[in-house]
């Protein structure tokens, strides 16, 4: 039997999705630069979260201290 979780969708017992998104990050920025990267994410037919997410793992590559 599937157990309930928020919003009641099914889910498996011990299932989980791989890389699955679980948080959220808040940021301020200047209204005409988001208008900016918006109009640009969508001219270039992506996402603004997943250009920040992108952005995100390069920052975290590039500065690990190994």
């Amino acid at each position: 039997m599937a157990n309930k979780v928020a919003g009641d969708k099914p889910v498996k017992p011990g299932k989980k999705k791989a890389g699955k998104k679980d948080a959220q990050l808040l940021i301020r920025i200047g209204s005409a630069e988001r208008d900016e990267f918006m109009a640009l994410c969508e001219e270039l037919d992506t996402s603004a979260a997943r250009e920040i997410r992108k952005f995100i793992r390069g920052f975290i590559r590039d500065n690990k201290n190994d």
